[in-house]
């Protein structure tokens, strides 16, 4: 499988500047790019911003989506009380032919009985959804 990295938190004060960074591979990110999806406390994953750069209409303008070699980075601009959620990479592997899996940090208790999925909504290929497992290292 291919694996995506995030890092475990982000945080800022309101009005700042944040960025949250993916790591990836040449054979997804490097190739494809990568999709953010935000998912707020009792709501589906939404897309933020996809592999493109593009917003779905109702996105501020303040979310925004870039791509380095085999990293990807969302920034927001002018951090707002709600937009404190979850948020996901999510890129394809051209050479399994699979979504990538995202590595998710929690603390133990926490940690799942099972890996956990989470569906995303549907978006045209390569972009389906994202699984991510927990590494407690």
């Amino acid at each position: 499988q291919s694996v995506l990295n995030q890092p475990p938190s982000v945080s800022g004060s309101l009005g700042q500047r944040i960025t949250i960074s993916c790591s990836g591979s040449t054979n997804d990110i490097g190739m494809l790019g990568v999709n953010w999806y935000q998912q707020l406390p009792g709501n589906a994953p939404k897309l933020l911003v996809d592999g493109t750069g593009n917003r779905p209409s109702g996105v501020p303008d303040r979310f925004s989506g870039s791509k380095s070699g085999n990293s990807g980075t969302l920034t927001i601009t002018g951090l707002q009380a709600e937009d404190e959620a979850d948020y996901y990479c999510q890129s394809y592997d051209l050479t399994l032919g699979a979504p990538t899996v995202l590595r998710a940090y929690r603390e133990v208790r926490h940690k799942p009985a099972v890996p956990k999925t989470v569906a995303l909504p549907v978006h045209p290929w390569p972009y389906g959804k994202v699984s991510y497992f927990f590494d407690m290292n």
